[in-house]
């Protein structure tokens, strides 16, 4: 693996929307609709983890660990960050903020060959994103939500977030990360949904 840094400049996002309600903005993704709403959108019922029994668990693909208890991963440097959520149902939320800790700190150090990510949660929801994306592109274990602990339904305690992809790639609950030479599409791929998920090009389902 090449030498992981901590990117200096954060990529321009979309920011601001005033109002209530949808609105159209030019400066979206193609098909979205700006909201003031935070839409709950999951594939199960919101699993209830205690921070007291809640690990991280990062898994190489020559079956390397290492894992992070609550404490252990409160106590890695934490960001705030404000970052725009695209969902692939058509709506969305601009100017988010948050709390978490860069994907870049917690795979400082890991020797690796991989191509793949491969995203695990509590709860049977999984996915999958290269690698590349983890390592060259903005991404977070948040653990914070507008100044408060992320609440249940929106993934809390944690949950990940890839905020240039589509919201469905950005696993709410996680629980661990296997880095693998494969991609191995997840549950919303399976059931259709682009293995990809880049909203500025659309794609939403395979066929995009």
């Amino acid at each position: 693996m090449p030498d992981i840094t901590t990117p200096t400049n954060m990529p321009h996002y979309p920011r601001g929307i005033t109002g209530p309600g949808w609105r159209s903005r030019p400066d979206l993704p193609p098909g979205q609709h700006a909201t003031t709403e935070f839409p709950v959108v999951s594939t199960q019922p919101p699993p209830r983890v205690r921070t007291a029994q809640w690990t991280f668990t990062l898994t190489t693909e020559t079956g390397l660990q290492r894992l992070w208890s609550w404490a252990a991963f409160r106590a890695l440097q934490a960001e705030m960050f404000c970052v725009d959520l695209h969902s692939v149902h058509g709506w969305s939320k601009l100017a988010t903020n948050w709390t978490g800790v860069p994907l870049l700190t917690m795979l400082d150090g890991v020797r690796t060959t991989a191509e793949y990510a491969h995203v695990c949660t509590y709860g049977d929801y999984t996915t999958s994103v290269p690698l590349e994306d983890l390592l060259e592109m903005p991404t977070w274990i948040a653990h914070g939500y507008e100044g408060r602990p992320i609440p249940v339904a929106h993934g809390g305690p944690a949950r990940l977030l890839i905020p240039h992809l589509y919201l469905f790639k950005s696993a709410k609950w996680v629980r661990g990360i296997t880095l693998s030479d494969h991609d191995e599409p997840g549950t919303r791929e399976r059931g259709g949904l682009h293995h990809y998920g880049d909203p500025w090009r659309e794609q939403r389902r395979h066929d995009s």
